[in-house]
């Protein structure tokens, strides 16, 4: 296992980000610091602009003010493809995948997207499919591998739409809701295969989450949004104590 990489300097930082979607407010002076080696939840009662962002960070939103800072360079409003080669990944809440084509023709896909030219290379190169199959390892798909992502279950698709996106070789990916439609049995070893596989590969994280086991088993900081704003922010083991938090995150999704 790769050791985890560790920094007193931001890995990601948002600056006073401000965003509103006519009457709703979606960012409301957003300041946030994500350091390397570190999983960070977000949570907070839909509405509040978690997925919103993620969105601004990955490019997809810019913001009316503020900053995004990836390893002290800016990179608010960049276009997401030039946000991705710069190493932050992204994982949706639906998985973006191609559901005709079997789950490692998909990996071998995000292998050639990154490579920028597999138009003019055979799919499966050989150093392509050695690193498709590193990948299938790493995440326990190998007894799909041939299978169509059409007739696999949820958690397999959740684990696929990561490994695509560790295809890219990310130093940070932003997760968005991870275990949403996977089954309360398959939540947890899901879980465990995706965070082991990130730290093997010094990857960091940051996941909006629902499900309050998951957010404290998983993270090693929360960050509780709430109408646009950053009500709390800390451990979770003090975060999901806070009355405030009970009150109007947990006490809802419970």
């Amino acid at each position: 296992m790769l050791p985890q990489n560790r920094s007193d300097k931001p890995l990601l930082e948002a600056r006073d980000l401000h965003l509103r979607f006519g009457g709703v407010i979606a960012a409301a002076g957003i300041n946030l610091k994500v350091y390397p080696g570190k999983f960070l939840a977000i949570i907070g009662p839909n509405g509040a602009g978690k997925s919103t962002f993620l969105n601004i960070c990955t490019g997809y939103l810019r913001p009316e003010r503020g900053q995004v800072f990836l390893e002290g360079r800016e990179i608010t409003g960049l276009p997401p493809r030039t946000i991705a080669n710069m190493g932050v990944a992204r994982a949706f809440q639906i998985p973006q995948l191609f559901t005709d084509k079997t789950v490692e023709e998909n990996l071998l896909l995000a292998l050639a997207a990154r490579e920028g030219f597999w138009r003019w290379l055979p799919l499966r190169a050989k150093d392509r499919v050695e690193e498709g199959q590193r990948l299938l390892r790493a995440l326990g798909l190998e007894p799909f591998a041939s299978f169509a992502v059409a007739e696999t279950p949820e958690g397999v698709r959740k684990l696929l739409d990561v490994g695509m996106a560790l295809a890219l070789r990310p130093k940070l990916l932003l997760l968005d809701e991870p275990t949403s439609g996977v089954s309360s049995e398959e939540k947890l070893r899901v879980m465990d295969t995706l965070v082991q596989a990130l730290r093997a590969q010094g990857v960091t994280a940051v996941f909006v989450e629902h499900d309050m086991d998951v957010v404290r088993r998983y993270a090693d900081r929360v960050a509780v949004w709430a109408e646009g704003k950053i009500m709390v922010e800390g451990e979770p083991g003090e975060v999901l104590k806070d009355p405030q938090v009970l009150a109007t995150v947990v006490g809802v999704e419970e």
